[in-house]
Parts: structure tokens; sequence; C-alpha cells
């Protein structure tokens, strides 16, 4: 029996990477992506974090800073084609996850999120110092990793 689930979850992870967008680069792995839902999840309970192409876009061009994290599985993909290059003149560190689900679910929302703008300060009032803490350790150690993947990338 536990080979059956096991064979199920599979499944369900090829057919996630086969939704995935041939422009979604760099892509995070099984152990990366688990990562950075993990950070987007503490960066929603810390409401440090921005939701949407629109609010994720409005926050680049006031100058915030973070972590931007796409959903690779976004149909059709000119919806957020040009958050890539806006986030690369920003000089802010993005990755691709391969589900638009998983990333809704980490986000604390019901509804599929295209992206999302993990900023380590809330915009409105402070953190406790052990939150803040614990929210940038987690934040440099992935950032640090997708800085890598992108490095063996191009």
């Amino acid at each position: 029996m536990g080979s059956d689930s096991e064979n199920e979850k599979s499944v369900k992870e090829k057919k996630k990477l086969m939704a995935v967008s041939p422009i979604a680069k760099p892509l995070a792995g099984k152990k990366i992506s688990k990562r950075v839902l993990k950070l987007v999840r503490r960066a929603a309970e810390a409401k440090c974090l921005k939701r949407g192409v629109k609010e994720v876009v409005k926050s680049v061009r006031r100058g915030h800073k973070g972590l931007c994290v796409i959903a690779g599985n976004i149909s059709p993909i000119d919806v957020i084609t040009h958050v890539p290059i806006l986030l690369e003149e920003a000089d802010i560190p993005y990755i691709y996850v391969p589900s638009k689900e998983d990333l809704a679910v980490a986000g604390a929302t019901k509804r599929p999120t295209c992206c999302v703008l993990v900023m380590t300060k809330p915009n409105k009032g402070e953190l406790a110092q052990e939150v803040q803490e614990k929210l940038q350790a987690e934040y440099n150690q992935v950032v640090a990793d997708v800085k890598e993947l992108t490095a063996s990338l191009f």
C-alpha cells in the first residue's frame, strides 16, 4: 500500500513538471523548492509578503527589495513575462517553483498565485526580534541558494 501512495505522488510531481512553462528558468528543484515554500509560509505569517503580479510590480517600482518567487505553470505565460525583466533591472533575485497551487498554499491564500515577493521587513509595524532574526536567517540561506542556482545556469 505504501508504494501506491508513493507512486501517486511521483505521478503528481511529473504532471506538475509537465505543466511548467519553457521560460521558467531558474526552476527550483525539489529540495530548494521545499525551502523556498517554507520561507514563503514564514513570511506570510509575519505579514512580509506581497501576493500577485500587480502587488509585486507595484512594490518593485516603489523600491522594495526581497526575493520573488514565481509559479512556473502559469497559463497564459504572457501574464508574467515582464516580471523577470523588471526584477533583473531592480537587482532582485527570483526563482520559479513548479506549481501555482503550492505557492498559494504556502502564501496562506485560497486562490492560485502567480508570484509573491518575500520581504524581510513588514510595511506596517514591527516584528518581534526573534521572529525577525529567524526570517532574516532563512531568507539569507534561500537567497544564497537561488544565486548559486542562477550562477550555474548562466
